[in-house]
């Protein structure tokens, strides 16, 4: 069976005239994840090193590694964005990266998530990230 996008789940769903049959022909497709099986699957996708994410992101390594490890039952925000932003994620997948943290998504309506949705859409690092946020007086990211 292929791998279908949310999208083509979502018109599926709707369309569906029962749930059980939505669910027998999605099976594959409908994936529980939590934040560390979902951080493993970007990881290993994205061809990054863990490692590296730290660094980049600028957080505390033995913080970061316990957030990865799933030890953090509902890690800081910021700090799931900081390591979003450390591994360019798009912000579609930052938006389930937050999820599966159990945070809220960004919101476009809100000054200081529009900041952090364009530097994910241009792939700033965390320091340019930090560097406009400051620039447009807004609360830092890592502080």
């Amino acid at each position: 069976m292929s791998t279908k996008d949310t999208e083509r789940l979502e018109n599926e769903l709707k369309s569906a005239s029962n749930i059980e049959d939505y669910f027998d022909d999605n099976e594959d497709n409908l994936k529980q994840f939590t934040f560390k099986s979902y951080f493993e699957h970007l990881i290993s996708t994205k061809n990054l090193n863990k490692t590296d994410v730290i660094k980049r992101s600028g957080l505390d390594q033995v913080y970061a590694y316990h957030i990865i490890a799933g030890r953090k039952n509902k890690p800081a925000r910021s700090k799931v964005i900081a390591l979003a932003l450390a591994m360019k994620l798009t912000p579609k997948e930052t938006q389930h990266l937050l999820h599966y943290a159990g945070t809220a998504q960004l919101y476009v309506r809100d000054s200081w998530d529009s900041v952090i949705y364009f530097a994910l859409e241009n792939h700033l690092t965390v320091d340019e990230t930090e560097e406009l946020l400051n620039n447009l007086s807004q609360p830092s990211l890592l502080t």
